[in-house]
């Protein structure tokens, strides 16, 4: 795995954090907790960013590279999924016609919940 933990080694990011997590499926996931990360394809925060989803706060632990052939269950269950293989349905029901291919890269970004 290709992991850029080093801010100075990501490159820039291509979205804005309040685009990192929207469909309102994900929202009640990440506020509910059973959320705590996201894959993009693009990387739409940088370490230290505050998500602000509802009246809750989300700080960004690590933003870094994996490629969909490197997904584990433990991945899926950080998407709030139980396996892979549910997590992949799900993505490809937002995204008719995508090819999920193990070689594709996307950026993942990891969160949890802070106290005001």
């Amino acid at each position: 795995m290709s992991n850029h933990e080093a801010q100075n080694e990501l490159p820039p990011k291509t979205c804005t954090i309040d685009r990192l997590v929207t469909m309102p499926d994900d929202v009640n996931k990440v506020l509910k907790g059973s959320k705590t990360a996201t894959r993009r394809n693009g990387r739409y925060a940088d370490v230290g960013e505050i998500m602000v989803l509802g009246n809750k706060k989300f700080i960004v632990e690590r933003v870094y590279s994996q490629s969909l052939g490197e997904l584990t269950d433990e991945n899926a269950r950080q998407e709030g999924y139980d396996t892979v293989e549910e997590y992949k349905q799900s993505i490809l029901s937002y995204h008719p016609g995508m090819p999920w291919l193990p070689q594709m890269r996307v950026w993942v970004h990891e969160f949890r919940s802070i106290n005001d």
